[in-house]
């Protein structure tokens, strides 16, 4: 097998394959499986430092983006979008698709939203139901300081979406102390379990808000409402996945054992980094480095394809080109979870050496 160093999907650890194939029950009608879903959920929201209520549902990160957006908007909603990578910018066709008016705030794509430049925009307009940002905008690496920015929109009463796929785990984040009122991730990043599975946290003021519509929600699947009793009323809105949660509960279990996960996922970074700039390659990023992905510009002579070619063909590592408005320019090598290790981001960086050589 290919060892996969892409920005997610990543390498999962064996305990958490086998998690997924233990013989299951019917989540429907076994009223134990509620008690270990909603056991799951709390162990989640306490890994994320949150008495908010989180919720797994089934189907890939992107899933729960829409979701958020889907359960908050009405028609003619004014969102503000902030756009400083291209999952930022994809917000804004979420909200349209929803029926609400997507104000964009964009920023420059090699730079972290800067709070203080946000706050003087907000001053003169602040008029939003919420706000949408990425804590780690994947094609591009791009670490924003969710923290300071989710604590400003609030003094203003705008609502927060966060989406922290690719940091979650990777990223130090406190979701009660950012005030964050939605975030979502993903099972296939730092969590380090298979694609398919969405994880959400809630706060009582989205809830609130979800409450207070005027119009019914123009999605079942993407309804985070309909998760409101599903404890109580021992009712699931679909059949969920009992195999993924398993997963899902067994890597939460790896991550609550791993006391240095972010200090690991640091030091990796930052060794990435060096060593990149060490070859004489630049880095994307100008400032904001994220703790689970490297990205850094083709160098002039080189193509992209070429160089993820080369690496899995040679050396049996599968690194990631980008996509949309970065595509052909740019290489990232994943450092989460599973991957953010001596062993396996050593075997990248000698292997990248040699191909640029």
């Amino acid at each position: 097998m290919v060892k996969l160093m892409t920005p997610g999907p990543v390498q999962v650890r064996e305990n958490v394959r086998l998690a997924r194939s233990y013989e299951t029950t019917n989540p429907d009608l076994d009223p134990q499986f509620y008690d270990y879903y909603k056991e799951t959920c709390e162990l989640l929201s306490s890994l994320l430092h949150t008495k908010n209520e989180s919720y797994l549902l089934s189907g890939e990160g992107i899933l729960g983006l829409e979701a958020a957006v889907a359960t908050l908007t009405e028609k003619d909603d004014r969102v503000l979008v902030l756009d400083n990578g291209v999952f930022g910018a994809g917000f804004a066709d979420f909200v349209t698709l929803y029926g609400g008016q997507a104000v964009v705030y964009k920023s420059d794509y090699r730079k972290q939203i800067d709070v203080k430049a946000l706050k003087e925009y907000l001053d003169n307009d602040h008029d939003f139901k919420y706000a949408t940002v990425v804590h780690c905008d994947t094609p591009t690496g791009m670490l924003n300081d969710v923290t300071a920015i989710c604590r400003l929109l609030k003094e203003y009463g705008i609502l927060t979406v966060v989406d922290s796929v690719s940091a979650m785990f990777g990223n130090y984040l406190d979701v009660d102390e950012a005030r964050i009122d939605i975030l979502c991730g993903g099972s296939q990043k730092a969590l380090s379990a298979p694609v398919g599975m969405t994880l959400v946290t809630v706060s009582d003021d989205a809830k609130k808000a979800f409450e207070e519509r005027k119009t019914k929600v123009a999605s079942f699947y993407c309804n985070l409402m309909t998760f409101k009793t599903y404890y109580e009323d021992k009712w699931f809105p679909y059949t969920m996945p009992a195999s993924d949660i398993m997963g899902v509960r067994c890597a939460l279990e790896n991550v609550k054992n791993d006391p240095d996960i972010i200090g690991r996922h640091a030091r990796i970074a930052k060794k990435t980094r060096d060593a990149i700039t060490g070859m004489g390659l630049e880095l994307y990023a100008q400032d904001g480095y994220s703790n689970t992905v490297t990205v850094f510009n083709v160098p002039q002579g080189m193509t992209a394809d070429y160089i993820t070619t080369t690496m899995k063909e040679k050396y049996n590592i599968m690194i990631a080109g980008s996509f949309d408005v970065m595509t052909g320019k740019v290489i990232r090598i994943g450092h989460m979870g599973e991957n953010a290790n001596d062993e396996d981001i050593d075997a990248v960086l000698d292997a990248l050496k040699e191909i640029i050589n």
